[in-house]
């Protein structure tokens, strides 16, 4: 059952208010579209193999379905950005996503400047394909290359080869897309530092606006899990990181969150607002939402999870929800803030939790004290040493 008001935050036995969100933050819409042409060995999101022939016009119609049980919380906001996520999006025609953009529209105002991002797989690239989705307003793409190597391509369970990851971003670029990412994978099975700055150097010799650089962790419920190959030692997977940092530095790429990358103005605004406890509207298969409201509340959403379900109209869009509760709200702030290399303004806070600064106080001065969090009055943001034990740092805000 959902409280209509949440209690008030406790600190030292003394009751902390918690205030109405004079200003609610920015609103973004997350679309999952699980299905992809084969699941990968180390992928945890909620991906399924597709059939030959994808339900498209099923699942649009269930898409704005799902919205329109979400439009209440949301009415009069403007979206500043859509993010299409999977599995892979890019499996979908431009017709059906073209018919999905234009329902979102008509139910929720566009910003002037909203970012539209699709996520795309080098396999599933066509030129014409591509020219589509840009002329829909779709105006950024994230391709998954994860490598450049076959062995490592293979090992991954990739559908595609380097060749054609190079020409994916080739076809971007000819199809009128300025702004796109490449994600890319380090400290893959059996690589070696060469290996890795190998596969960093031709990302960068590509001008992506912006890269995505992360490490390959195991993840339960994954054939690699169960199955674990070989994972660079220690040593290896510290050197890949120090000499990669230098490397995307040296070419222009700004380290900005924990794995992301970008050329000057060129962040993800989508993932900043969600890094920064922005409100995001999520619809489609296992797709997750959190949304503020004018009284305080803050709630977090989740979808079904199976599409067979999801597209079974007998059976509800939502399966669960949660406010957060005034406790809560300190580590789901700062564990997303917290990543930003640069954090956040402190004024961030209470704007977006409703919660005095001063609630933050014993684990600021924890933190700080030991190095790990900024001596800054007007920012939350961690220290160089506070980046690398991010998950210490958030602990001295749980004590």
């Amino acid at each position: 059952m959902i409280d209509d008001a949440p209690a008030p935050l406790i600190h030292g036995g003394v009751q902390t208010p918690r205030a109405p969100l004079p200003v609610l933050p920015p609103l973004a819409l997350y679309v999952h579209i699980p299905w992809c042409v084969r699941k990968c060995p180390y992928c945890d999101f909620n991906s399924h193999t597709a059939s030959p022939q994808l339900p498209e016009e099923e699942y649009v119609d269930a898409l704005l379905a799902d919205l329109d049980q979400d439009l209440h919380a949301v009415y009069g906001r403007p979206l500043s950005s859509i993010f299409f996520g999977g599995g892979t999006p890019s499996l979908f025609s431009a017709q059906a996503l073209g018919r999905l953009l234009k329902g979102v529209e008509a139910r929720i105002p566009f910003a002037q400047n909203i970012e539209i991002t699709l996520e795309a797989n080098p396999g599933t690239f066509e030129q014409e394909k591509f020219v589509a989705y840009r002329a829909l307003g779709i105006n950024r793409l994230s391709i998954g290359i994860q490598s450049f190597q076959q062995a490592k391509l293979e090992a991954l369970g990739r559908i595609h080869n380097g060749d054609e990851a190079v020409r994916a971003a080739g076809m971007a670029r000819q199809a009128g897309f300025d702004n796109f990412n490449l994600d890319l994978m380090h400290g893959l099975p059996d690589q070696s530092l060469d290996d890795a700055l190998s596969d960093l150097r031709q990302a960068i010799a590509l001008k992506p606006t912006h890269l995505s650089w992360y490490q390959l962790t195991l993840e339960p419920n994954t054939v690699f899990w169960n199955q674990p190959p070989t994972l660079p030692e220690d040593d290896t997977l510290w050197d890949i990181q120090e000499a990669g940092q230098a490397l995307l530095a040296e070419h222009g790429y700004a380290q900005y969150e924990v794995s992301a990358y970008a050329q000057p103005d060129r962040a993800a605004r989508h993932n900043l607002n969600y890094w920064s406890f922005g409100d995001f509207i999520g619809i489609g298969a296992g797709a997750h939402g959190k949304l503020s409201h004018p009284d305080g509340r803050i709630v977090r959403t989740w979808k079904t999870r199976l599409p067979k379900d999801y597209l079974n109209p007998a059976k509800s869009f939502q399966a669960g929800e949660k406010t957060l509760a005034n406790e809560e709200l300190p580590f789901e702030f700062l564990m997303n803030a917290l990543r930003l290399t640069a954090g956040v303004e402190a004024r961030l806070y209470p704007e977006r939790t409703g919660l005095p600064l001063q609630s933050l106080a014993k684990g600021r001065r924890e933190a700080e004290q030991s190095g790990l969090l900024q001596v800054e009055p007007t920012r939350l943001a961690a220290t160089e040493r506070g980046q690398l034990f991010l998950n210490d740092l958030l602990q001295t805000f749980l004590s």
